[in-house]
């Protein structure tokens, strides 16, 4: 038992440095594209009402897709590494394990 809490461990902090990473890598990239697309800033705050309806909805679709399938591609790759380095699945991702839980790092 205490080896499970070990892996779960392990498999946490892995998940989060990976999706953490992978937020801050596309958000980067998606603000310089953004800034290369309109000539703009992309908004800090999209609530703002100072900020275009349209430009505020553009944004929250472009940088919410994009940064949510940089988690998704990291948060794979790290459980892809789990698999080889430990001969199985990370906790809660095993075929059959779990179904009804997703995973959400």
């Amino acid at each position: 038992m205490a080896k499970d809490s070990g892996g779960s461990k392990v498999w946490t902090l892995m998940s989060m440095v990976s999706v953490l990473g992978a937020a801050t890598v596309s958000k980067k990239v998606l603000t310089t594209g953004w800034k290369k697309a309109t000539g703009k800033t992309p908004p800090q705050n999209p609530a703002d009402p100072d900020v275009a309806v349209r430009e505020a909805v553009a944004w929250a679709a472009v940088s919410g897709a994009l940064i949510g399938l940089a988690r998704m591609f990291a948060a794979r790759r790290a459980a892809g590494y789990y698999q080889k380095s430990t001969g199985h699945l990370p906790p809660g991702l095993g075929h059959g394990e779990d179904e009804d839980q997703g995973f959400t790092p």
